[in-house]
C-alpha cells in the first residue's frame, strides 16, 4: 500500500496536516539536541524528510540510517538525499522496523515519524528502538494522536473522516487513505503511548501534543543502568 501512495505521500501529508507536520518535526529536532558527528537511525523513514533533518544536524562527520519497508518510499527519499547533497552521510535501507538489522547499542539517537501506528506490533518496535541506541541516548516518536477534550475530539473525528474523500479528489487514493484514517482513529492516546515507552525500558519519558491533540511527540532515554 505504501508503494502505491509513495508518489503523492508528501503532497497528502501537507494537505492533511495543513503543513503543520513540518513545525512538529522542527520542535522534535530542538528537543533531541542531536550532536555533530552522531550516528542516528530514522525508522519508518518514508520519503526521508526526518532523515534529511538528522543528516543536517549530525554534519559531515556524522551518519544517518534511514530504514523503511517500502522500496518506493526509499526511492523518493534517495532523490531527496541526493538533492540535499547528503549522500555521503545517509544510508537508506529497506528493512523491518520490528527486527532492526543492527547490533545492540549502535546508535546515538533514534526517531520514528508517523510509522508506529502502522506496524503490526508497536511495542516490539519500541523495544527495538531501545535495543539499538546507546545508554544515555534518546528515541523520539512523532505520531498522530487523539484529542481528549470532547468538543475538540468530535471536530477531529469529523475532519479525519473526510480524509479519504480528500485523497480521492487530490490523488485518487481513497481506499489507501481510508486505511490510514482507520489506523489514526484506532491508535493509542498520548498518555498510553508514554506508558508503552516506559514498558519498553525508556526512562524520563515525556511528551507534548500539537494542534489540540491531533499529534504528539514522545521522547524517552535509554538509562545508563537498567
Amino acid at each position: 500500500m505504501f508503494n502505491q501512495i509513495a508518489d503523492n505521500y508528501d503532497k497528502m501529508n501537507s494537505l492533511i496536516s495543513l503543513g503543520t507536520h513540518k513545525h512538529w518535526r522542527k520542535v522534535a529536532m530542538k528537543q533531541l539536541h542531536v550532536k555533530r558527528g552522531a550516528f542516528a537511525i530514522d525508522v519508518c523513514c518514508g520519503t526521508g524528510d526526518w532523515t534529511i533533518a538528522l543528516a543536517e544536524a549530525v554534519g559531515p562527520a556524522g551518519h544517518v540510517v534511514g530504514l523503511d519497508f517500502s522500496e518506493k518510499m526509499l526511492e523518493i527519499a534517495r532523490k531527496k538525499v541526493i538533492s540535499a547533497g547528503f549522500q555521503d552521510r545517509v544510508t537508506l535501507v529497506q528493512g523491518d522496523a520490528m527486527h532492526l538489522p543492527y547490533d545492540d547499542r549502535t546508535f546515538d539517537v533514534a526517531t520514528i515519524g508517523f510509522g508506529l501506528r502502522n506496524v503490526p506490533d508497536a511495542n516490539q518496535v519500541l523495544r527495538e528502538l531501545y535495543r539499538v541506541i546507546v545508554p544515555g541516548a534518546l528515541a523520539a516518536c512523532l505520531e498522530t494522536s487523539q484529542p481528549t477534550q470532547p468538543v475538540v475530539k468530535l471536530g477531529w473525528q469529523a475532519y479525519f473522516n473526510l480524509v479519504p474523500k480528500m485523497a480521492k479528489l487530490a490523488v485518487n487514493k481513497e481506499k489507501e487513505y481510508a486505511y490510514l484514517q482507520k489506523t489514526t482513529a484506532e491508535f493509542v492516546s498520548a498518555e498510553k503511548l508514554a506508558d508503552m515507552f516506559s514498558a519498553a525500558g525508556f526512562k524520563a519519558v515525556h511528551y507534548r501534543t500539537f494542534d489540540l491533540g491531533a499529534a504528539a511527540l514522545h521522547i524517552g532515554a535509554r538509562p545508563y543502568k537498567p
